[in-house]
């Protein structure tokens, strides 16, 4: 069993081989190619013009949240199955982010979705737009790690209890001001 600092050291890295030219033998630090899904990957980076999109990752409590963003024509915008559109994408960015997982660490990784995608479509121009998507997960072998949001303990509420008891109107024997005529 893996430690919680183990897990998220392996989600880290696996997000980190995901970088801009992974995809060629040649850039790779390792000599593999490593298909991710995405649109950048498509078409020959010298001759075709670029497509700016990736992802990243955050962990919070027991939750992986996966941030992806491109840019898109505006003739992909009227496409009416954008959100499964960015669902495939998804499924891509989890199955390289598990495969990549498995061997940096020979363990398996778990996730399990939230929800569905959240996206969020912004024009940059009358010919481009942005699209900003969001979705959560839940590690499944976070089990020891606290959940955000969870409400606190009152352990030192006695303590502050006690402390705001000890108030009196007595003026300390160092205090040489005059007395007010309150």
């Amino acid at each position: 069993m893996a430690t919680v600092y183990e897990i998220i050291q392996g989600i880290s890295q696996a997000a980190a081989n995901a970088y801009d030219g992974s995809q060629y033998e040649n850039y790779s630090y390792d000599g593999t190619a490593r298909e991710i899904g995405l649109q950048r990957e498509k078409g020959d980076p010298i001759i075709d013009s670029r497509v700016v999109d990736g992802f990243k990752v955050r962990i919070t409590g027991p939750k992986l949240i996966i941030s992806y963003q491109s840019e898109c024509p505006l003739s992909d915008v009227h496409n009416t199955k954008l959100d499964e559109t960015m669902e495939q994408v998804y499924v891509d960015i989890v199955k390289f982010l598990k495969k990549e997982y498995k061997a940096l660490t020979r363990n398996a990784l778990t996730l399990t979705e939230d929800g569905p995608v959240n996206v969020l479509l912004q024009n940059m121009s009358k010919i481009r737009t942005w699209v900003q998507c969001i979705k959560v997960y839940t590690i499944g072998d976070l089990k020891e790690v606290i959940e955000v949001g969870e409400p606190s303990r009152d352990r030192l509420e006695a303590n502050f209890k006690k402390f705001l008891e000890l108030d009196t109107d007595k003026r300390p024997d160092n205090d040489k001001r005059k007395k007010s005529a309150e």
